[in-house]
């Protein structure tokens, strides 16, 4: 294994209080970490996660996998999304970027437009951005993504060497680094839903890859194609009583939809494990740094889409080759938008300078953030407009709308049976003081919440005198970092696509790729700035699997032709042309 002749230094800093789990924070511990030159980096992504493991102090469900993740890694509790919902915090950390800074923050870009009057678009992010598996790939990585996309525009085909549900590393070159993405499903907001069943497409997480596995009913709808409840396995018993959080009702109802969450956990931690375990096999542990994180907070009513910690935080666990700084608590502010400047910084890469987040690892890793930030806007057919900034114990919100309530009656989440609870409960008149703040009629301008004292945000302390002094620190900063990404809250979605397609009635196209062959060699532009240029060699009728990210002149040979695309993110790609 080669090493960095230099020493990255890994700060674990320590935090007073106690932690989630009740155990005091990691005293701070200054230890060597060496890592590979050109470490393999594996993503294991899950939906919609709380800190609903026992390596974060939830005891209620067994995960050996990930168990014993976290005791040969470190453990992350203070990461957080930049919004509550996954297709605006997966642009984030494709690119880097605030979703609200680049067109992302609603969701989706194309989907319920015509209830809300928009044409359906992509985010556009300025012109030097790329995905982070781009960059990635343009320093000789094999990146691939199984499966879920979702970053709110459309990946140029320059993104990834393979992203399908068999893509793996195992497809790569010998001995090629590897960055890749595995997304687990099962604990999406969509396996609380009745009728109850694991989805039938999880089922390839534990074939390797194998292309030539074929799930039960493949190419029905994902989400909807679920094994029966007798056909699924049942992971923690039934007649478990679970601990309710004080914003949900606790009933029969609503212990059955906690079963499912943590019965969808067991699930995903299998896999899990069957994900690592091909890892082992292929000899790759020792040379590859594992993630495990959530796209965001948890899947239950007043979590999911909301910008209270139960939305915004999510478990991390990294494990390091060698198991290096096993153990340890870090308990650092991590923000989504410092993934991709962290993974150009683990692979000896300075982050790029339109990166609005920061690397936490690496050669040039920074120093710890004070605060993360997060948005509210659209969701689905309704739209609020809400902004938030965290230090590490108090979270600012401000509502930009103070006049609407809270709720918002999304008919996707209404398919949660503990959310049909609550609505009924509302409208008998039967819900406690906790449980009625989410349908209050209107919603103070600011609102202050201590995280430590109060985990659920229930107590609002903005008008309380004490804590002017906070409240004023975080609305500043909060001015601060809505000026530094150019972010209006208020602007109306009609005005950000007009602005996004710079006041024109249709999406932006990408121009074609511009062909010039001298000398043997193939030289390809495109007179659109920012635009991506993929391309394939076909000899003998053959092509090329991936696309290759176009960098200098090709080489050509006798008897071969090129395909080329461009594409810049956001608008819409070339057509596909042919040179012979």
């Amino acid at each position: 294994m080669k090493f960095f002749q230099a020493l990255l230094i890994l700060y674990v800093c320590l935090v007073g209080c106690q932690s989630k789990d009740g155990s005091n924070a990691q005293i701070k511990d200054e230890a060597t970490l060496e890592l590979p030159k050109r470490p393999n980096i594996l993503w294991l992504v899950t939906e919609d996660m709380g800190a609903y493991i026992p390596p974060f102090g939830d005891k209620t469900v067994a995960t050996p996998n990930l168990s014993k993740l976290a005791s040969e890694g470190v453990i992350y509790p203070n990461l957080y999304s930049t919004s509550g919902v996954c297709a605006p915090s997966r642009a984030a950390i494709a690119t880097g970027m605030y979703p609200s800074s680049i067109g992302a923050n609603h969701m989706r870009t194309n989907s319920y437009n015509d209830e809300i009057g928009v044409p359906k678009y992509e985010a556009i992010p300025p012109s030097d951005v790329r995905m982070i598996s781009e960059l990635l790939r343009k320093k000789g990585y094999y990146c691939s993504n199984n499966y879920k996309t979702d970053y709110q525009f459309k990946a140029p085909v320059t993104a990834w060497d393979e992203s399908s549900p068999y893509a793996h590393w195992r497809n790569r070159k010998h001995n090629q680094p590897f960055f890749s993405v595995i997304n687990f499903t099962e604990t999406h907001e969509s396996g609380l839903f009745e009728p109850y069943g694991f989805r039938e497409i999880e089922t390839r997480l534990y074939q390797a890859g194998d292309s030539s596995y074929n799930w039960k009913n493949k190419g029905a709808s994902h989400a909807n194609n679920r094994m029966t409840e007798d056909e699924t396995p049942v992971h923690i018993p039934k007649d478990t009583k679970f601990t309710i959080p004080p914003y949900l009702v606790d009933n029969e109802v609503t212990q059955r939809d906690m079963w499912k969450l943590y019965n969808n956990i067991a699930e995903m931690d299998r896999q899990v494990g069957a994900v690592l375990k091909q890892l082992e096999e292929d000899d790759l542990l020792e040379n590859t740094i594992i993630f495990f994180y959530g796209d965001h907070g948890g899947p239950l009513p007043r979590e999911k889409r909301l910008i209270y910690d139960s939305g915004l935080n999510t478990p991390m666990i990294i494990r390091f080759p060698e198991k290096m700084q096993a153990g340890i608590k870090d308990n650092q502010l991590i923000s989504f938008v410092d993934f991709a400047p962290t993974l150009l910084s683990l692979i000896g890469e300075e982050p790029k300078p339109y990166m609005q987040g920061q690397a936490f690892l690496g050669d040039h890793k920074a120093e710890e953030r004070n605060y993360i930030h997060a948005a509210a806007d659209r969701f689905d057919a309704e739209t609020d407009v809400i902004r938030a900034v965290r230090d590490k114990q108090f979270k600012y919100i401000r509502n930009y709308r103070p006049e609407q309530g809270y709720y918002l009656p999304i008919t996707y989440r209404e398919r949660i049976p503990a959310m049909q609870e609550l609505l009924r409960l509302r409208d008998e008149g039967k819900l406690n003081e906790a449980q009625k703040q989410w349908f209050r009629d209107s919603k103070p301008n600011e609102e202050l919440f201590d995280c430590k004292t109060d985990p659920f945000e229930l107590n609002n302390l903005a008008g309380n005198p004490e804590y002017k002094e906070k409240l004023n620190e975080l609305s500043t900063e909060m001015d601060r970092w809505l000026n530094e990404i150019k972010d209006t809250p208020n602007l109306e979605e009609r005005t950000l696509v007009y602005s996004l397609w710079s006041g024109k009635d249709s999406k932006p196209k990408t121009s074609e790729p511009i062909l010039n062959f001298e000398n043997g060699k193939l030289s390809i532009s495109c007179e659109t700035e920012g635009a991506s240029i993929g391309y394939k060699i076909i000899k003998d009728e053959k092509i090329t699997k991936s696309w290759r990210v176009y960098q200098n002149p090709i080489e050509l040979s006798e008897g071969q032709k090129v395909q080329v695309q461009a594409h810049r993110i956001g608008f819409e790609p070339s057509r596909t042309i042919e040179f012979d």
